[in-house]
């Protein structure tokens, strides 16, 4: 609530002007936001469900999860442009309503392509963040902006980890088609709070959608994820492997060129250059190797029966219980980033940040007789993981103007997604390569190096962060840019 005078007004007459209801605002995004955040990994834990109930093999219900992750990167960056330019809070509704209309189809799915129409609808709600983030700028006042970002990151991170912890639990009581129940109720929650509390902003950018740069844009992230995907079952040197590694680079090479030689690039190639938005991208791929690298094998590692010799044996439930402590500390962590700015700058928090991520990483790997233990190096990752998200998106939010907001926040999450692919693979090969006997299980040393060499990219993120410091300088210009670069070192 804020106070104003009045000229007209008699002597000591005030007039009480009532601030936006940005909380309300915020907790609208935040539902969104964190019923998609829970598709990331919902399904993971009962995979060998779906396999059975659908009548189909491993290699199969993979593309659940390949179907998700492709078309979730696509979309990420090309909606957040369109609502870059024709108003963020509508596509926002759109998408809550691609994640709805998905989550309806794959729990009424009765075979593995309809599964398949569901996730694919799903992952186009992935433009939630970036234009999360972008609504976040708009509605709050300058100084909640950051802890308004860390609010959405601290939601993002904890979410895929909420999908590991209750996917178990909740498919025994209702199923795996029950599962999706969650990210249904929660996007209609949202989408209702959004229209009561979300305005409609009345800047939006100029300009239009490049097609070619969408269209080279498009395909190379579909030829770079998919065989990143799709290796560990088929073979790093297959044909179809490296095929589609060359098309990547090349579609990638294309793009660049198309973006540089367009008067209306898609993606300004000058914002990536920008100090605090490409040193940033490069921490967000090697934390998002980290994060899901770490989250696709900690539960297993805890699942591993005794007769290991290095298994705690725990059930589903129990892995789950023993993730909480690193959920709930992500949660708060990424909560307290912005409060944490009146002390600590963003790039510093992203540095001590990775930092954790690293030590609590490569503690796992080398310490891990007991669940405390266990538990006690997951909670610290959490706070790590927590830190580094919401400092990531903020840096990069606060480092471009306005009218780039969703597409420059939609190609950092993009970069998290690669990085999580490149992560969850090479961990894949590494643990699964020690496999041995008859029940092929993989050795405590495939486990040891995995977790070792994800502590070591969590390591380069730190050193990334600390990169391309902006140069300071006696007298800002009046551009929009630099003022942007500026705020992401407050």
């Amino acid at each position: 609530m804020t106070t104003t005078l009045t000229s007209d007004s008699p002597a000591g007459a005030v007039r009480i002007e009532r601030a936006p209801r940005s909380g309300h605002a915020l907790a609208a995004l935040g539902i969104g936001v964190g019923a998609f955040a829970t598709l990331q990994s919902l399904l993971v834990p009962v995979l060998p469900l779906v396999q059975v109930d659908l009548l189909t093999d491993a290699s199969g219900v993979a593309w659940t999860l390949t179907a998700w992750l492709i078309t979730a990167a696509v979309a990420t960056p090309l909606l957040g442009r369109v609502g870059d330019l024709i108003g963020r809070r509508r596509v926002f509704l759109l998408a809550l309503g691609a994640i709805a209309v998905g989550s309806l189809v794959a729990a009424l799915a009765p075979n593995l392509t309809v599964l398949l129409v569901g996730r694919v609808l799903q992952g186009v709600g992935g433009a939630i963040f970036p234009l999360g983030f972008g609504l976040v700028r708009e509605i709050m006042p300058a100084g909640r902006v950051g802890s308004g970002i860390g609010v959405l990151s601290a939601i993002v991170s904890s979410g895929a980890g909420i999908g590991t912890a209750l996917a178990g639990p909740l498919s025994t009581l209702v199923g795996w088609r029950g599962l999706f129940l969650v990210p249904l109720i929660g996007v209609l929650i949202s989408a209702l709070m959004v229209r009561r509390f979300v305005p409609a902003a009345d800047e939006r950018g100029s300009g239009r959608i490049n097609v070619p740069a969408a269209i080279l844009l498009s395909t190379w992230l579909v030829a770079a994820l998919l065989p990143l995907s799709l290796a560990g079952s088929v073979g790093w040197t297959s044909p179809f492997i490296l095929g589609s590694f060359a098309v990547a680079a090349l579609a990638l090479a294309g793009w660049i060129v198309v973006e540089l030689r367009s008067s209306e690039p898609l993606v300004d190639m000058r914002m990536l250059r920008l100090p605090g938005v490409w040193n940033t991208n490069v921490a967000a791929i090697l934390l998002g190797a980290a994060m899901f690298g770490v989250w696709a094998y900690f539960a297993r590692f805890l699942q591993e029966p005794t007769s290991t010799g290095y298994g705690l044996g725990a059930s589903v439930a129990e892995s789950g219980l023993l993730m909480l402590p690193m959920l709930v500390l992500m949660a708060f962590a990424g909560l307290a980033t912005g409060p944490l700015t009146k002390w600590i700058g963003l790039r510093t928090q992203l540095t001590i940040a990775a930092a954790l991520v690293a030590a609590s990483t490569a503690a796992i790997a080398l310490v891990h007789e007991t669940a405390f233990e266990l538990a006690l190096w997951a909670a610290v990752f959490g706070i790590g993981l927590g830190l580094a998200n919401a400092a990531t998106a903020s840096i990069v939010v606060q480092s471009v103007p306005l009218n780039q907001t969703g597409v420059a926040s939609g190609m950092n999450a993009n970069f998290r997604t690669i990085g999580s692919a490149i992560g969850t693979a090479v961990t894949t090969a590494i643990v699964t390569g020690t496999s041995h006997g008859a029940t092929s299980e993989p050795t405590e040393a495939g486990y040891t190096m995995g977790f070792l060499v994800l502590a070591g990219a969590a390591l380069l993120a730190a050193v990334a962060a600390v990169a391309g410091r902006p140069r300071r300088r006696r007298r800002q210009p009046a551009d929009e840019t630099v003022v942007f670069e500026a705020l992401a070192e407050a």
